[in-house]
């Protein structure tokens, strides 16, 4: 299910600009047709009103829930079930955000991340991802969208945009706090500053080393990081939004002293905000989770040093939920059984 092609239908069955506008965003708030101060009987088409129950029910059943795991940082990590059987994550976060996932796998292959280890599967349609959001919205209330889940988002850039550009227009969510999340790919840094809606960018830095981060990231773009950096800074000077760099902070890999003055020299100054997340360990990969007390240590000293640093947990931490964990534990038939958000 494709946004565009879902527009198309409707158009062919006379509706207009408003009328379609009327019908996503209905289903984008998750809200009944009969809401608001027009009421579909006295303003759609009537072919429209006729195909309204089978359409509902088909953007209905374009996913479902398969299981909820609610930590007590007061997220909740979904396994989503797509229709052809595959399976993507979304996270319910605190204050009212959601990460989605954007494909099935991820051809990035990051050595640190559970997701990529089977490769990229598919690609997740346009609808799927804002079905993702529609689903969310079912739960609790969804005031922000980060594009951190499953997949590289420039991997897939056409699905992305078409659902940021309606999440923006019609799904009641603000332009800054929709964020586009990449290892880096100069074809987004082309393509965003094109949209009527400019999401917020967030790329994954992680290293100030080009040789560590091409192991790490083993098939991102080769962009130096200064190269990364000089892009994002471009993007954030356009859209008047600070960049969000991330930096998964792990044991003896990342978090040396060197590391800290490369970091203080390629961002004090910038638009930008680190981000740094203490690594989610999953225990056959070799990486580790630094303590608490080291992470918190590590940022304070770059703050004092110039660079804005905001130390951020993964959600889920108590559930083993780290990004592509759940999916991968369905594959092996141990998901538990669903539980209340």
């Amino acid at each position: 299910m494709q946004i565009d092609h879902l527009r198309q239908r409707l158009r062919a069955l006379g509706a207009k600009p408003l009328h379609e506008q009327r019908v996503l965003r209905d289903w984008i708030q998750a809200q009944p047709h009969d809401q608001g101060r027009r009421r579909a009987e006295d303003f759609l088409p009537l072919p429209v009103r006729e195909v309204l129950p089978a359409l509902d029910a088909e953007l209905q059943g374009m996913l479902k829930l398969l299981s909820s795991h609610p930590g007590a940082d007061g997220s909740a990590r979904l396994l989503v079930g797509l229709h052809d059987g595959q399976t993507v994550e979304s996270v319910l976060l605190p204050r009212d955000g959601l990460c989605v996932s954007s494909q099935v796998g991820c051809a990035v292959g990051c050595q640190f991340c559970m997701t990529g280890r089977d490769g990229l599967i598919r690609q997740v349609t346009s609808g799927e991802i804002v079905a993702q959001v529609v689903l969310a919205r079912t739960l609790r209330p969804v005031k922000k969208v980060v594009f951190m889940g499953m997949g590289e988002p420039a991997h897939n850039l056409n699905n992305v945009m078409e659902a940021i550009d309606l999440l923006g227009t019609e799904g009641n969510i603000g332009h800054k706090n929709l964020v586009f999340s990449t290892v880096g790919d100069p074809r987004a840094f082309e393509r965003l500053p094109q949209g009527r809606v400019k999401p917020a960018l967030a790329l994954s830095l992680h290293t100030t080393k080009r040789e560590l981060r091409e192991q790490l990231l083993p098939r991102a773009p080769r962009l130096t990081p200064r190269e990364l950096v000089d892009f994002g800074e471009s993007y954030a000077r356009l859209t008047g939004y600070p960049v969000q760099y991330q930096w998964t902070l792990m044991e003896g890999v990342n978090d040396g002293a060197d590391e800290m003055d490369g970091i203080v020299d390629l961002l004090k100054g910038k638009y930008a905000v680190l981000n740094m997340i203490p690594y989610n360990t999953i225990d056959d990969l070799p990486f580790r989770r630094p303590s608490w007390e080291k992470a918190r240590a590590i940022a304070a000293a770059l703050h004092e040093r110039g660079v804005l640093t905001k130390l951020r947990d993964s959600a889920g931490q108590d559930v083993e939920g780290g990004c592509g964990q759940l999916r991968a534990r369905a594959a092996k038939g141990k998901v538990i059984a669903i539980r209340a958000a």
